[in-house]
């Protein structure tokens, strides 16, 4: 069985959040790189374009967050805290937030990114053009890079695909070079 098809029968062939049956796609919930049953939910088309594209929020859409955010799952209850925190500002979504509880590691899991933080307490990683970097994003290098601890040198206009973001430090990602996951400082890449 298939992960599609496991979500399907997790989600009785609705979307997790909103309860549509129709064209649900399977969303990866950031930052989980490995995705899995755990790390992924089944969500209309229209959640994930509203998830991604922050202005095209329609705050409406979300008030099926009422249930969603009662999801024994913690992937659904991760986006649901997301797009309350993001839509707080309406008032109805912080009274739901106020209701909402969620252990320790899913509470940081679902802060990884940011959402519903000012944007001066958000870490923003920008590449060397002043371009903001976003996990998941595509880089190059724009000089070699000798990686320390081994021989290995990251040569210059090597693309480096679905980086991940230090949320402690606004200079410092990660991705894989040559099979080996390494540290880039920010200020040697350029986004693509």
């Amino acid at each position: 069985m298939g992960l599609i098809d496991e979500l399907r029968e997790r989600s009785g062939g609705v979307c997790e959040l909103s309860g549509v049956a129709e064209d649900l796609i399977i969303y990866e919930v950031p930052p989980v790189s490995t995705g899995g049953l755990d790390g992924s939910i089944l969500i209309s088309r229209i959640c994930k374009d509203q998830i991604e594209n922050p202005e095209t929020t329609d705050p409406n859409h979300w008030r099926c967050l009422n249930d969603s955010m009662w999801s024994e799952h913690d992937a659904v209850k991760v986006v649901a805290w997301r797009m309350l925190s993001r839509l707080k500002s309406e008032g109805w979504p912080q009274d739901l937030l106020d209701m909402m509880y969620m252990d320790d590691e899913t509470l940081a899991w679902a802060k990884a990114t940011g959402e519903g933080m000012s944007d001066s307490e958000k870490i923003i990683h920008r590449d060397v053009n002043g371009n903001i970097l976003e996990n998941g994003d595509s880089v190059v290098l724009v000089k070699d890079l000798k990686v320390k601890g081994s021989s290995m040198v990251a040569k210059q206009g090597t693309a480096v695909r679905r980086i991940s973001l230090d949320h402690e430090n606004a200079e410092y990602i990660e991705g894989k070079v040559d099979g080996q996951n390494i540290v880039i400082v920010t200020k040697y890449v350029k986004k693509l």
